[in-house]
């Protein structure tokens, strides 16, 4: 078949998590909608993330173990195209790969489900709040640090598994995971983001493809969402800007000002919370990657090098 017949089968390359699989075969969905007869095939890939989950990512290689098997099949054209939550991608892709489209973005805010407790705020002293997310972990110290922070690894129903096992008190996810999944009625209450900014792009699914693969760039063309877009771009120039590694806790939340003005918000933390430094700025929407770098680097410049080399 000649390579810009729609008819050629697309393979997607996934996760095997229920999250991962409602993402997928959301890409697929878009994909035989916009092209009748379209031969769509979903291709479950497991990932180091996947298998090690017994510590925390920090301390096995970063966010980059949930797609790195995956950029490899798609190298070496086992797939055609990778489906990602935009949080788990490097700032940096591999020669030749790169982020095409963007789907609209879900709720960015980090939910926050208690045993007992509704809030952050109504937690006991010493109470344990379950998390491996260093930067959900900073801002949980900097409000709170009379309660302790252990690492717990695993899809949403694994964590909420060891949630209800009583391995910890309450515990913090995205609010687009569980609305995607149907559970959003587990949520105690979603958080304020002046409480807890999100992951850089959270809530936004990305598809990843071969630089030259002029066809599936065409065929993937009416699945991008340009306001997501816009914003994901300035999270993640922000976020190349600081350069930080999956031991420095950064968030970022880009949102529209009315029809041209992009606000955006951006956080550097130690660890513990003892610092958190937040900036603000606002910019031009057809200015994002600016407004990215500029943020990043007034939030590198009130850190100093000592929070990023640590």
């Amino acid at each position: 078949m000649a390579q810009n017949d729609v008819g050629d089968a697309v393979r997607i390359g996934t996760r095997g998590s229920p999250l991962a699989l409602i993402q997928a075969n959301q890409v697929r969905d878009g994909l035989i909608a916009a092209h009748a007869g379209l031969d769509v095939e979903v291709i479950v890939i497991r990932t180091s993330g996947d298998r090690i989950t017994d510590r925390p990512l920090a301390d096995v290689g970063g966010k980059g173990l949930f797609t790195k098997e995956i950029e490899e099949a798609l190298v070496d054209r086992r797939i055609d195209l990778a489906v990602h939550s935009m949080k788990d991608v490097e700032t940096w892709l591999p020669d030749g790969l790169v982020i095409d489209v963007i789907l609209e973005r879900e709720d960015p805010r980090d939910g926050f489900i208690g045993r007992d407790a509704a809030r952050l705020a109504d937690l006991p002293p010493g109470a344990v709040v379950g998390t491996s997310s260093l930067r959900r972990q900073s801002q949980v110290l900097a409000a709170r640090p009379d309660v302790r922070v252990e690492s717990i690894r695993g899809n949403v129903q694994t964590r909420l598994g060891k949630l209800a096992a009583g391995d910890c008190d309450a515990t913090l996810l995205a609010v687009s995971g569980l609305v995607r999944l149907g559970k959003a009625d587990v949520l105690t209450s979603i958080m304020d983001v002046e409480e807890m900014l999100p992951a850089v792009a959270q809530g936004a699914v990305g598809v990843e493809i071969r630089e030259s693969d002029d066809r599936l760039r065409g065929l993937l063309a009416p699945l991008n969402h340009a306001d997501t877009a816009i914003r994901v771009t300035a999270e993640r120039a922000m976020l190349a800007t600081l350069d930080g590694s999956c031991r420095t806790p950064i968030a970022a939340l880009a949102e529209f000002d009315g029809p041209d003005a992009l606000t955006m918000t951006g956080l550097v933390a130690s660890p513990d919370g003892k610092r958190v430094y937040r900036k603000r700025d606002r910019g031009a929407r057809s200015d994002a990657t600016a407004l990215g770098e500029a943020l990043g680097a007034a939030l590198k410049a009130a850190a100093g090098p000592n929070l990023f080399g640590a």
